[in-house]
């Protein structure tokens, strides 16, 4: 069994019903929604705020790969454009692949460029952490430590205060 955290952030047009789309499409393998965070925006400024959250995935069959496959496909059916001028501009839906575990509970380490695991720049966004603590308090993200460790840094205290959160905007899983 493959476990992943995948994040979600949208901050075009509905973005709360491209969160609830994304979760749906995902289906049966979500096991844990967390809540909705509104956040500036990250890595460009100029761009209307987003909508994140965080899910627990599992499935049985599925590889690392497999999970990179189905975030593309639900990004794609969001109507996702990817602006190679504007890597951190705006999106209808943006889905991360953050880390993933064997069944075995050790977890996926990879420097492939097309999936690279844990998501080489997750120890800097608070806008994953913070939610992912939702799921699991006791979070650790593979060769960084815990997830409140990180959101405790003096560079990540800032943003995770900037984090507002949503509780009018609930998401939920298919089980």
């Amino acid at each position: 069994m493959s476990r992943a955290i995948l994040s979600l952030g949208s901050n075009l047009g509905d973005r709360y019903a491209y969160l609830k789309d994304a979760v749906a499409r995902l289906g049966e393998s979500v096991v844990l929604v967390s809540g909705v965070y509104e956040t500036p925006p990250w890595g460009d400024a100029d761009q209307p705020a987003y909508l994140n959250a965080v899910v627990l995935a599992v499935d049985p069959a599925a590889e690392p790969a497999g999970w990179l496959e189905r975030v593309r496909a639900v990004e794609a059916a969001a109507g996702r454009v990817r602006d190679p001028q504007r890597r951190f501009g705006p999106r209808t839906l943006d889905v991360d692949v953050i880390a993933v575990w064997r069944d075995d509970g050790a977890p996926v380490l990879s420097d492939d460029p097309e999936l690279t695991l844990p998501h080489p720049r997750v120890h800097q966004r608070a806008f994953v952490l913070k939610p992912w603590l939702d799921l699991q308090p006791y979070a650790q993200l593979p060769g960084y430590g815990w997830v409140t460790d990180l959101l405790n840094t003096p560079e990540l205290t800032a943003d995770a205060n900037a984090l507002t959160p949503r509780p009018d905007l609930p998401l939920e899983s298919q089980e």
